[in-house]
């Protein structure tokens, strides 16, 4: 894979603390870019920073750390909040955190489905909270880490919380989906990618086994150069642009998801 520079860039990872995620804040920053660094708590973000620096040679001050557990969306907020005061510009969003939906139905203290929430409506008012800074100047972008799961999902529009019928892997799926279609808004350009069956956490949930986490993101990284041209709301398999569910790019669905979100996450984007 070919190396580009990155040296002028600011790129905010989310779940860069393991996985995709942190390998992803790796190559960004080995690339020059100043990564800010999310982890669920600043203890978490700055551990990921300091083995940045240990392990991969990377420079301090190209790292942030930035903490919001996504399960509450006020951390959200203020993380927010912060990112925008600290830097007005922001080249590139990758919305990557991510977790498998529990075997047992679980709500947030939001009144959320974990994993839609922790997956989705999180990254949804995250980049709602960002767009002036993503905004601020031509070519700012938005990498979602979704899911080729996408494709066996549904949006239970009637029961977004699955509070009816649950099934684990429903939940992701929708999740995944969301995520997806979100790609679409036309408010900021995004695109979405799966970066291929990889072994970090949620691999249980494809495969027994996986490409390296480094070579998911790989694919993630690809996306934040500013040479790689994007169209709003694309979908990549790995490197590869292939159409996404057909509900992904349905400007009906796509506004009615937008509809959803803003109840459920208490934002009139």
């Amino acid at each position: 894979m070919s190396v580009f520079d990155l040296s002028s860039r600011i790129v905010l990872v989310t779940g860069a603390t393991s996985g995709i995620g942190y390998e992803t804040a790796r190559q960004l920053a080995e690339r020059g870019a100043t990564v800010l660094v999310h982890g669920r708590t600043s203890e978490d973000a700055q551990a990921a920073a300091d083995k940045l620096v240990a392990t991969a040679g990377i420079e301090a001050a190209q790292l942030c750390g930035f903490a919001a557990d996504f399960t509450h969306l006020e951390e959200v907020e203020t993380m927010a909040r912060r990112v925008v005061a600290e830097h007005p510009h922001l080249d590139v969003l990758v919305n990557n955190a991510g977790m498998a939906a529990p075997e047992r139905h679980t709500v947030t203290a939001d009144g959320n489905e974990i994993a839609f929430q922790v997956n989705f409506l999180a990254h949804y008012l995250l980049t709602c909270l960002l767009e002036p800074a993503l905004t601020s100047e031509p070519g700012g972008r938005v990498v979602n880490v979704s899911s080729s799961l996408h494709r066996t999902a549904s949006i239970q529009w009637s029961d977004p919380q699955r509070a009816r019928r649950y099934s684990r892997l429903a939940a992701y799926a929708q999740s995944q989906l969301a995520l997806t279609v979100f790609a679409a808004d036309p408010r900021v350009t995004a695109v979405s990618v799966h970066p291929g069956i990889c072994e970090t956490e949620l691999l249980s949930l494809y495969a027994n086994s996986g490409a390296s986490a480094a070579e998911g993101a790989a694919h993630v990284v690809g996306l934040c150069d500013p040479a790689t041209e994007i169209v709003n709301g694309a979908y990549y398999d790995r490197d590869e642009r292939v159409d996404p569910a057909p509900a992904a790019t349905e400007d009906r669905t796509v506004k009615r998801l937008n509809k959803l979100a803003d109840q459920l996450v208490g934002h009139n984007a």
